[in-house]
């Protein structure tokens, strides 16, 4: 693994810190709050480390209820809400400062045979000659707000490469769909659960931007406030993180200062992997102008 995906792997592992309580430190991102695929992706390691390891996570609901810290770790506690014949469920807290950042509730299952259909990928182009996200915002680098430039730049655990391409710093109007490949950007050993926390983490990544496509506005833009409120995220099967999936997002109504997006995950094969939701507040401040 590259150091910054090995880092990534050891930010979702948690510290245990009693029974059904456990640590994890924060990275800053650059962004105005603490990345909510960190705390997506830690709550759910917190909550599987209370499952049995045949039982696989199948979904997880969440709500993001204030910004987080970046320069602070935060604590998870776990309610083992119900061990049943078939399924589990766990709601988790995310703590800082005393109070509730994020809450969730995760449902984890036994694999069982049932009756199997899915929606068909679409025919994109495949990722090996896109170029990446930081290679993208390389070539803008001088449009970087220059206190977030080297974060931007820099390496990172998760190789991202839009098959949509768009300038975030002149956006025009477009129909509201995305497409863009990613992977972690190393080799990760085969463990099921990592997989998935990764997912989660990644998942955050250009959901809730993909409202803002049609009125021609980009998260980079100063007159822009954008934060998640809520995320959902359905895990169909094993998956391998640090293959090739493709995130096909779209967003289906926009209104009263929020927007509504959905994603489709999918892997190299064509087999849908996941899926996610999100809502999250896209207001448009003509006083930070």
């Amino acid at each position: 693994m590259s150091h910054v995906l090995d880092d990534l792997v050891d930010l979702l592992s948690l510290e245990s810190i009693e029974e059904n309580l456990f640590r994890g430190r924060s990275q800053d991102l650059g962004f105005r709050q603490l990345y909510g695929g960190q705390v997506l992706g830690q709550s759910l390691s917190a909550a599987s480390q209370t499952v049995e390891d045949a039982r696989h996570v199948h979904s997880l609901h969440g709500y993001f209820l204030r910004p987080g810290d970046a320069s602070l770790p935060v604590v998870y506690s776990v309610d083992r809400v119900r061990d049943g014949g078939s399924f589990s469920t766990r709601r988790v807290t995310a703590i800082q400062k005393g109070k509730t950042i994020f809450t969730c509730s995760a449902s984890f299952q036994y694999d069982e045979e049932g009756f199997e259909h899915q929606a068909q990928m679409p025919d994109v182009v495949g990722p090996e000659n896109l170029p990446t996200e930081v290679e993208l915002a390389r070539a803008m680098a001088d449009n970087l707000p220059e206190r977030i430039r080297d974060k931007v730049l820099c390496a990172k655990p998760i190789e991202i490469r839009p098959v949509t391409e768009r300038d975030p710093f002149n956006p025009k109007p477009n129909d509201p769909v995305k497409y863009a490949w990613f992977r972690a950007d190393g080799n990760l050993p085969d463990v099921p659960a990592l997989h998935k926390y990764l997912l989660a983490y990644a998942s955050d990544f250009g959901l809730l931007t993909t409202s803002l496509l049609p009125h021609g506005k980009s998260v980079w833009q100063r007159d822009m406030q954008i934060a998640s409120l809520d995320h959902s995220l359905w895990f169909h099967g094993n998956l391998r993180a640090d293959d090739w999936l493709l995130y096909a997002t779209d967003s289906p109504w926009a209104g009263n200062a929020r927007g509504f997006c959905r994603g489709s995950i999918y892997n190299r094969a064509g087999q849908l992997v996941a899926s996610s939701t999100q809502e999250g507040l896209i207001r448009h401040r003509k006083d930070w102008a």
